[in-house]
């Protein structure tokens, strides 16, 4: 069977990595972001990224020859690679300019964020990664479809992938055009174009194989850059964090108040709610989970997530460290506030902290290769994000609903490629659409969806014995329908969105009322179901137990 180098190219961008998530920080000033002049240095930069990513991209479309090389790059990446991978998907421009920006405003409730975000990980970790890559194909819906009815149980799970990643998506392409406007003195709606078109090449033509490599490369450079703005910021403390939180509490706002926990926890409950969202969510996040499959067995996705723990973890440390020195080189400055009023407004919004730090450190050189490789996270997250949701509609979808099972490798991915064109024109429309308008109800939806929908379904499918077809499916229904409307009636969208006066909901975060209603009717209506498929279901729960924990049979499985 002959596949078109016309083949695979996708995850190589998750979120902003953010996550995903510190977009829904940087989400408000992004919105205001005023065009910059032309940044030369940040543009040479990122040509040569670009290059190098498309030379990478010419190489991988002669590889990716098959449904597997597409998907997951044939199973053939190392634990050390996909853990550096998924550090590239996770860490992104959002989570260096928003988190910095958090702990230089509002101090040590900036690296609460982080450990929330952070604590997910031992659960994909000990829960997860191992069962993940011996249950699975390409997509998590061959975990949850495993012994339960194929149709119904796949169409749920792709309808609550796209819509976490059709959310992160808009917020993703939302904050690229802000963020290039603000670094490249582009217009908001050419930067839109230019990463959708970069995100297309990417993911139709080189598959995971190139986009994990862009990723990797990704991780590489956002390392470097902000390993060396910390040791140059912090060496005018004489590395000494005595020294750089004395004398940060000195010219702070908040003084003292700045290592003590201050507007997060302010309300209790909107901040568990937050928590459980940003823990489980990750473990329920198509794009993230999607990067198992690459691995050649459970025991290289345990590395995986070990390395991108370590990695991140450090990473986290660095951002914090780059807050704390900018309250002291950047907030006392004149030169980066506008009108030369220190304490004003900075130039070009709160997100630009580490920028102007990065100059503060390493003048326009350093500014220069910090903005680029801002860009260069937000073209892997976006193709990572693109990649989850062709998958979901081609592999899900396509091949095991409409199909039954009988398309051939080359249509499945043919409307992969199609489904992937398709998801980049609507993003750059919705980008364009919703310039305007804060994206921090985006990212908190993608969560909240993912975190109510994808991981109580995920859980219960590879844990529980009396999981059936009924329940998974009302469950993973509760979970997304109510995790949407939740987030609908806050006061995020409710009111600042919508204009109304009051919110119907009185918190901002879902997870901590619809994940439970989601658990809760996976049990009931499992438990109620006394029907003979459902007894077929629970007895199938021993080989599928078998699998998860050996790995034997694990490539007949996942074709199941």
């Amino acid at each position: 069977m002959r596949m078109s180098s016309f083949s695979s190219s996708s995850r190589a961008l998750l979120a902003l990595s953010l996550l995903l998530p510190a977009l829904a920080w940087a989400g408000p000033d992004l919105g205001v972001a005023q065009k910059q002049p032309l940044n030369w240095h940040a543009i040479g930069m990122f040509f040569v990224f670009v290059l190098m990513t498309l030379g990478i991209t010419y190489w991988a479309a002669g590889r990716s020859k098959s449904a597997s090389d597409f998907y997951t790059a044939g199973g053939g990446i190392t634990g050390k690679q996909n853990g550096l991978a998924i550090a590239g998907d996770f860490m992104s421009a959002a989570t260096l300019l928003g988190l910095t920006a958090m702990i230089y405003g509002d101090g040590v409730d900036g690296y609460i964020y982080m450990v929330a975000f952070f604590v997910g990980w031992p659960i994909i970790l000990f829960l997860m990664a191992e069962r993940l890559r011996n249950l699975g194909k390409f997509t998590f819906a061959d975990i949850t479809a495993y012994r339960l009815r194929q149709g119904p149980v796949r169409t749920m799970a792709a309808v609550s992938s796209l819509t976490v990643v059709c959310f992160y998506l808009v917020a993703q392409m939302v904050g690229a055009g802000q963020l290039i406007k603000l670094l490249f003195g582009l217009d908001y709606n050419v930067a839109l174009v230019v990463v959708g078109a970069l995100m297309l090449v990417y993911v139709i033509f080189g598959g995971m194989v190139a986009t994990t490599w862009v990723q990797i490369i990704k991780a590489c450079m956002l390392l470097a850059g902000g390993t060396a703005i910390m040791l140059l910021a912090f060496s005018q403390f004489g590395f000494s964090f005595q020294t750089l939180t004395t004398k940060a509490m000195e010219v702070h706002k908040l003084g003292q108040n700045m290592l003590s926990p201050g507007k997060l926890l302010a309300d209790p409950v909107t901040a568990i709610s937050m928590g459980l969202g940003l823990m489980f969510g990750i473990a329920g996040l198509p794009h993230i989970l999607m990067r198992f499959f690459t691995v050649t067995n459970a025991q290289e996705a345990r590395k995986s997530v070990f390395y991108a723990s370590g990695i991140i973890a450090f990473f986290f440390n660095v951002i914090a460290i780059m807050g704390l020195c900018a309250i002291v080189l950047v907030g006392t400055n004149p030169e980066f506030f506008e009108g030369g009023q220190v304490g004003g407004k900075l130039v070009g919004g709160g997100n630009m902290v580490a920028l102007h730090l990065a100059k503060a450190a390493g003048g326009n050189l350093l500014l220069g290769f910090l903005s680029a490789v801002a860009f260069a996270t937000i073209l892997a997250v976006v193709a990572g994000l693109a990649l989850a949701g062709a998958s979901a509609i081609s592999h899900d979808l396509y091949a095991r609903v409409i199909m039954k099972g009988q398309a051939s490798e080359e249509k499945e991915i043919r409307v992969s490629k199609i489904a992937t064109l398709c998801l980049g024109v609507v993003a750059v429309l919705l980008g364009m659409a919703f310039e305007k308008m804060n994206v921090a109800f985006m990212v908190a939806l993608a969560f909240g969806v993912a975190s109510c929908a994808n991981f109580p379904v995920l859980l219960m499918s590879m844990y529980w014995k009396g999981l059936t077809t009924r329940g998974a499916l009302v469950g993973g229904y509760t979970g997304l329908i109510s995790s949407v409307l939740f987030v609908l009636f806050s006061k995020s969208v409710w009111v600042d969105v919508l204009g109304n006066p009051a919110p119907l909901f009185p918190y901002t975060q879902p997870a901590l009322f619809a994940m439970p209603l989601a658990f809760l009717a996976i049990y009931v209506f499992s438990k109620l179901d006394t029907s003979a498929e459902a007894q077929a279901e629970r007895a199938a729960f021993d080989d599928q137990y078998v699998r998860a924990q050996t790995g034997v049979g694990a490539a007949s499985a996942a074709a199941h």
